[in-house]
């Protein structure tokens, strides 16, 4: 279906636009990550398909050893799968699913781009994932991944999906151990244009004078153990995002969103905040703790079973630690949802 969507309303579109476009389509879960690994450089990537896709072409692309060269490349996102999370920030909203592809599509073509925050989430043996949205832990989650298999239960198939995992062991608490550094300030935009190269004589002088002179090492303010806040968390859902979805252009500090429910929910109101929360998973609930960082680690219990989602995947629940990459990858965006952006900042 989601091939069929983008050669009918978007395919035509690029290919009329004068791009040289090279599309190559993936045919099983983790391509995208090993031919992000491979590529050779282009001047723009386009993602047609889900959270999924953008998660594993993200994770390829920042696993380069030149990623820091490779992740300045504009990144286009056509919506495709069931979940395209980052649609809602970079597009207004359409009237339907082709009007939404035809829209993303010619955002692309028009050249406004946005820097979005990305997520590292790092555990002990794998490599490193990435994420544009976040991280879940818990109930609401797990219930969450079950709807699909009360689908003949219609619009009350969310409702049974949240109703059923009550049956489990009641109150479900998830506990660990959350250790995080406060919000780093946002440094200033690096300037357009490039600086002129100074002459031989001036960059011999400089790296004669940087050779010579030793100074004392800096141990990293984030380094230092003092500057760790730590808590043991008892929680029915743990949630890590960045503020992609609700994107602030002019803010002056750069965080991630870490909430903390309150775990003496019952199972009513369970089931009506799980409704809630499958349209908007990053809702933090009255009398959840809320907390900005720009890095934290999270450690499990031993024996800790389930799952978490990043970017609604699946990966194995383990101790990780998440650090913030501020404005790390530049996305296309239509100039009408930028001026919104700017505008809502401004007020």
């Amino acid at each position: 279906k989601a091939r069929t969507l983008f050669e009918k309303n978007a395919a035509p579109i690029l290919h009329l636009s004068g791009l040289d476009v090279t599309v190559v389509k993936t045919d099983y879960e983790g391509q995208a990550k090993k031919l992000l690994e491979l590529m050779e450089s282009t001047d723009l990537i386009i993602i047609a398909g889900g959270d999924g896709t953008v998660q594993e072409v993200i994770t390829g692309l920042l696993r380069r050893a030149d990623e820091a060269t490779f992740s300045k490349i504009p990144i286009g996102f056509i919506p495709l799968g069931k979940t395209s999370t980052l649609s809602h920030t970079l597009y207004p909203e359409s009237m339907n699913q082709v009007q939404h592809i035809i829209n993303a599509t010619l955002a692309i073509l028009k050249g406004e781009t946005v820097p979005l925050d990305v997520l590292q989430i790092k555990g002990e043996k794998e490599q490193p994932v990435f994420a544009m949205t976040g991280l879940r832990w818990g109930s609401y989650r797990d219930a969450a991944v079950k709807v699909s298999k009360y689908w003949y239960l219609g619009p009350l198939k969310a409702k049974a999906a949240h109703f059923f995992s009550t049956f489990k062991e009641w109150p479900q608490k998830h506990q660990a151990a959350l250790m995080y550094l406060g919000p780093t300030e946002r440094p200033p935009e690096e300037p357009e244009e490039k600086r002129s190269r100074p002459p031989f004589h001036v960059r011999l002088y400089r790296r004669l004078a940087l050779y010579w002179s030793s100074p004392p090492k800096e141990i990293p303010q984030e380094e230092t153990q003092d500057n760790w806040e730590e808590l043991k968390i008892s929680t029915i859902e743990l949630s890590i995002a960045t503020q992609n979805r609700q994107l602030d252009l002019t803010r002056t500090e750069d965080f991630m969103n870490i909430c903390i429910e309150a775990d003496t929910v019952g199972k009513g109101q369970f089931v009506s905040r799980g409704s809630q929360k499958m349209s908007d998973p990053q809702m933090c609930p009255e009398g959840s703790q809320c907390i900005q960082a720009s890095k934290c680690i999270l450690q499990l219990p031993e024996g800790t079973g389930g799952s978490f989602g990043i970017d609604n995947e699946e990966y194995e629940a383990m101790p990780v630690e998440v650090k913030l990459l501020p404005r790390k990858l530049r996305f296309f965006c239509d100039p009408r949802r930028r001026e919104q952006m700017l505008h809502v900042a401004a007020q």
